[in-house]
């Protein structure tokens, strides 16, 4: 782009932003001449991609920004209009928005709830930040058409995000992922209204404690052992932390109305878009944690427990024989929790016909093994809870399998049918029976995860990226892409790859012989996976949300005579020559 090009952008963002600190940003480098920074700022339009918005916070067309929402609000609410005609003729079409912690997101509720109301559509929004699945409940619960939560999930703080869902709970697919995304790039101008104007219209409507109450509720009500956390309750301890996100408010109500004995991280319970005490408030991070496992050192806590700002994802750590805190992955939670479901449901009587767990195709297949133990299937659907929830639809629409739970190995679980999305208050709780389940037994959690892996094999998981920034890093990420899609691989740490599964290309294949491909039948999506001799799977996927590419490896090892030291050690050495071989690729790139 030429600086002309650049400062002619500049100037008609200046002249659409009515967010004046945005606007002023923006002033401040053209009459600087920054023409770097503006650049960056605006060599492309923040793409409202299949399940909403997401970039970093600032003045720009490649902003987070008060603009941005009011354009996507636009474009979703046309589209709304468009496919409930009837509806929108009668006036009783209704959306709910909801807002996490994050900096300028109670600015971007608001915005996005008048816009809704000024074109007609009843807006619900909550009078202070809510968590991601309280939103996927409300919008069930008061069968609103549509909803949006403000939120960047667990990005580092200067990210902030966008996610739209539809009447079903369930953030958008097709076709209305496509159909809004085409209404969203036609908005030319916005519809908006005042606080008052819409309050007094009745467009404007305040829900807190409607929503709040039956969400608690629903969450005590999917336990199994209601006796058993009477009886254990004070004699479990537990840190939690919400990584100054919205969880804490929900996730101590429904653990305190339990009886349980929580102790919230005092520097990080408070709501704070900062994050002030974490580079990343992701659970997934060890170093988020850190402040939690010291406390529960200090306490000599039975567990920690955090959520990411948004409180979809959920972490754990636990002490081991040696006073050791372990922090478990997700593959391994989700693990551990499909297994006492499975193994509660079967205990109670109250295992469904049909019982079906889904998974994302780059979640450990730990559990498909789990499953096949308790007579459960297991169902692989694309990454992101969207597509659990899709599944899960299509099983009641179909009436031929019944849902029991759904993971991902980024810490998202789903224990519930009421939440159409992942759900880290729900999973806090089960999480907190499970363990006293198993100190019932005369178990921890982490001699249980043991004694899964000796059933089963040991799996080992490991995740590897890199993030390729500015305006050439799309390009480089699809060029790694394409190389590896036309050239494929035949070998990884010296193991033959026995298939090569292509999402985009709706196929499978031998590399031996590419010519011979068989159909394999999810949504296509940008995804490939390398299996190789002995079972290990690695997948290869940009990032739907940061600018960067993901490498999962699931890999297995036998335990062999109980062994399980030896297959770590195994298991290890292999993944290690995995990681080398993917960083040589991603180095040569």
């Amino acid at each position: 782009m030429t600086n002309e090009e650049i400062l002619k952008r500049a100037q008609d963002y200046i002249a659409q932003e009515k967010d004046e600190r945005f606007a002023n940003e923006v002033k401040e480098l053209v009459a600087k001449e920054d023409y770097k920074e503006l650049e960056d700022r605006f060599y492309r339009t923040l793409e409202f991609g299949t399940g909403g918005l997401r970039g970093v916070m600032g003045g720009g067309t490649n902003r987070m920004n008060t603009l941005e929402i009011n354009l996507a609000t636009q474009g979703l609410a046309n589209y709304l209009i468009k496919a409930m005609p009837e509806k929108a003729k009668a006036g009783t079409l209704s959306a709910v928005v909801a807002y996490d912690s994050r900096l300028n997101s109670d600015v971007f509720g608001e915005a996005t709830a008048l816009i809704f109301a000024a074109n007609g559509i009843k807006a619900y929004l909550f009078s202070g930040l809510r968590p991601t699945p309280e939103l996927s409940y409300a919008i069930r619960k008061l069968g609103a058409d549509t909803g949006v939560v403000v939120t960047a999930s667990h990005n580092p703080r200067m990210y902030n995000g966008y996610k739209a869902y539809w009447n079903d709970g369930a953030q958008v697919i097709e076709p209305h992922d496509v159909g809004i995304i085409e209404e969203v790039n036609k908005v030319t101008s916005v519809k908006t209204m005042t606080r008052l104007e819409a309050i007094e219209s009745e467009k404007l409507v305040i829900i807190d404690k409607v929503i709040d109450e039956p969400f608690w509720e629903m969450c005590k009500k999917e336990l199994f052992r209601p006796d058993l956390i009477k009886e254990r309750a004070k004699d479990v301890k537990i840190v939690y932390t919400p990584l100054h996100g919205t969880g804490g408010m929900h996730v101590t109500k429904v653990l305190g109305d339990l009886g349980l004995n929580v102790i919230s991280v005092p520097e990080q319970i408070e709501p704070d878009g900062n994050f002030p005490t974490v580079v990343k408030p992701n659970p997934e991070e060890k170093p988020a944690l850190t402040l939690a496992v010291e406390l529960a050192k200090k306490e000599n806590a039975s567990c920690v427990m955090a959520t990411d700002p948004d409180a979809d994802r959920f972490g754990t750590a636990f002490p081991d024989k040696d006073g050791n805190w372990v922090l478990l992955s997700g593959n391994q939670m989700g693990a551990l929790l499909m297994d006492y479901i499975l193994l509660s449901r079967k205990e109670f009587g109250t295992m469904p016909s049909n019982p079906t767990v889904i998974r994302s195709i780059v979640t450990s297949p730990f559990g498909d093994y789990i499953c096949k133990a308790y007579g459960a299937e297991m169902m692989e659907c694309l990454t992101g809870f969207k597509w659990i929830a899709a599944v899960e639809a299509d099983f009641e629409a179909k009436g031929t399998k019944n849902y029991v739970f759904g993971l991902e190995e980024s810490y998202g679980y789903k224990v519930e049918k009421d939440v159409m999305d992942k759900d880290g208050v729900s999973a806090a709780a089960m999480c907190a029976e499970m363990t006293m389940y198993w100190a019932s037994q005369g178990k921890s959690i982490l001699e249980h995860l043991d004694d899964l892996y000796k059933e089963h094999g040991f799996f080992e998981d490991r995740a590897i990226s890199q993030e390729f920034l500015g305006s050439t890093g799309v390009e480089t990420m699809k060029g790694i892409m394409a190389k590896l899609r036309t050239e494929g691989l035949k070998t990884l740490a010296g193991k033959r790859v026995e298939k090569i599964r292509d999402v985009q290309e709706s196929v499978e294949y031998d590399p031996a012989n590419p010519a011979a491909k068989t159909p394999y039948g999810l949504p296509k999506s940008n995804v490939l996976q390398f299996f190789l001799e002995g079972g290990t799977i690695i997948s290869a996927r940009p990032s739907g949300t940061e600018p960067k590419i993901k490498f999962y490896v699931n890999s297995r090892t036998p335990v062999n005579g109980g062994d399980l030291a030896a297959a770590k050690k195994e298991s290890a050495a292999l993944c290690d020559a995995i990681e080398a071989d993917i960083k040589n690729i991603l180095a040569n790139a």
